[in-house]
């Protein structure tokens, strides 16, 4: 059986990501595709790297006829999600990649994005979408939200330590780089090359980024009490990536045994030799995450460092991931591609 697929906000990178993804995907077709300002254009002329595929032409998304629709994709701005999914029909499975569904609390949404949410309804109802720690919800979802690419990283690093209490949850400390289509398609003076070429610099420094609205909501809960982590994101010169060294205070090779151990199974997730470092070259490009262990010099602290494709596993693969447990289909459909190396 094959499934009909809607992409909403198609002109966005994470937008033409899932078409890359959905091209190879066995069971799901492409029926329509949106993008308000580009309504009307083929999606060659967007992104001509998808001229091979055999794609509908853009529309608006009051054009799109859902009755026809299994699944929608929402690759919209942060705010639009909140307006346009209200009024989907009540029935749509809807995989959302906006920031807008992603905090439970509205009083926590309202202060970590500065206004109040317009859809608290479906914020209640969305499930959180990191797929290996959700997946039975995610299973018998109708909407779920995906994860800030920032927000994974650093918690595919630091959720299985934090269940098995073998870190001291007062030192955490995420130092992390971010590739720059993590900002997304939008011109932007400061994203310019020449602006952000042969350097890399430091961004909403002391506890400011939106990301942390996550990982209070996530690590809180497993913790059973308040849980705050240092994290300071750094925007590189790179297109894609983000690569998380995690400070903690614990025993290295206990950690160590314990991520290897929590991911044995899992497809996408990567727990190298104890000792060994992960590089964003290895998986880009990729729905895996790959986590290195180190101890440091200091008795009693470690390093853990995750890397991803903030596109792929921090956004349209994860959502992938998750559509394809909404549907039934099998986990890692159209998503067993190998990295592009080099």
């Amino acid at each position: 059986m094959s499934f009909n697929i809607a992409i909403l906000g198609a002109s966005g990178y994470t937008g033409a990501e899932l078409i890359r993804l959905i091209a190879g995907h066995p069971d799901m077709n492409i029926a329509a595709l949106a993008a308000e300002r580009k309504a009307g254009m083929e999606m060659a002329q967007v992104f001509p790297h998808l001229r091979h595929l055999d794609l509908p032409t853009l529309v608006k998304i009051d054009q799109i006829d859902f009755s026809t629709i299994d699944l929608t994709f929402c690759a919209l701005p942060h705010v639009t999600s909140q307006q346009v999914i209200p009024n989907l029909p009540a029935d749509m499975k809807i995989v959302d990649l906006s920031a807008d569904f992603r905090l439970r609390d509205p009083a926590a949404y309202e202060k970590w994005y500065g206004k109040p949410h317009d859809a608290v309804e479906l914020q209640k109802e969305a499930v959180y979408g990191l797929t290996e720690f959700y997946r039975d919800d995610i299973k018998a979802a109708r909407f779920v939200a995906g994860t800030g690419c920032n927000a994974a990283t650093g918690q595919y690093a630091l959720v299985p330590l934090i269940k098995a209490g073998v870190i001291d949850l007062d030192e955490i400390v995420i130092d992390l780089k971010a590739a720059v289509s993590g900002a997304g398609r939008s011109l932007k003076e400061n994203l310019l090359h020449a602006e952000l070429s042969e350097g890399y610099h430091a961004y909403a420094v002391g506890g400011t980024h939106r990301h942390l609205g996550e990982f209070d909501q996530e690590f809180s809960a497993l913790a059973g009490r308040p849980v705050q982590v240092q994290f300071t994101p750094h925007l590189i010169p790179a297109n894609r990536g983000i690569l998380a060294t995690v400070y903690v205070r614990g025993e290295a090779e206990e950690i160590h045994k314990t991520l290897a151990q929590a991911y044995e199974n899992e497809a996408f997730l990567e727990v190298l030799p104890f000792g060994e470092v992960p590089s964003t070259r290895h998986i880009r490009g990729s729905n895996f995450c790959h986590i290195g262990v180190v101890g440091d010099r200091i008795a009693g602290r470690a390093m853990v460092v995750a890397v991803l494709d903030n596109l792929t596993k921090g956004s349209s693969g994860q959502a992938l991931q998750n559509a394809n447990l909404m549907l039934g289909l099998p986990e890692d459909a159209g998503l067993m591609l190998a990295p592009v190396f080099p």
